[in-house]
């Protein structure tokens, strides 16, 4: 099962397999708060579409064109599939403010699809 959980919140043990989606490391977390298991920052969406997304608050067009950057990026996907497999819980982390649109949300829709 994956789940979406904002990384400013702290870890716990039901989060099972912990995995960071940003591209950038998130501020003022250290590594050992993180509790990671794995930073996939390839499957985070590109620089410019990160850019374009924060200036234009357009969450379809975002889910649209992220989708299409992930075409391109097959074996993540699967990377992330199989650890579903091996774990009970996947949790996809992420730093941005807005809890309902961003990166993660939009991945475990392709992932659950």
């Amino acid at each position: 099962m994956f789940v979406v959980k904002r990384i400013y919140e702290e870890a716990a043990a039901k989060d099972g397999f912990r995995v960071l989606v940003d591209r950038l490391w998130p501020r003022g977390i250290s590594k050992e708060r993180a509790h990671l298991d794995l930073w996939l920052k390839e499957i985070a969406p590109s620089d410019d579409l990160r850019r374009w997304y924060h200036d234009s608050k357009n969450w379809v067009e975002f889910k649209k064109r992220y989708k299409a950057e992930l075409t391109t990026k097959r074996a993540l996907i699967d990377q992330l599939k199989n650890l579903e497999k091996e774990h009970k819980q996947v949790t996809l982390l992420y730093s941005s403010k807005n809890i309902e649109s961003n990166n993660a949300t939009a991945l475990i829709e392709l992932l659950t699809t």
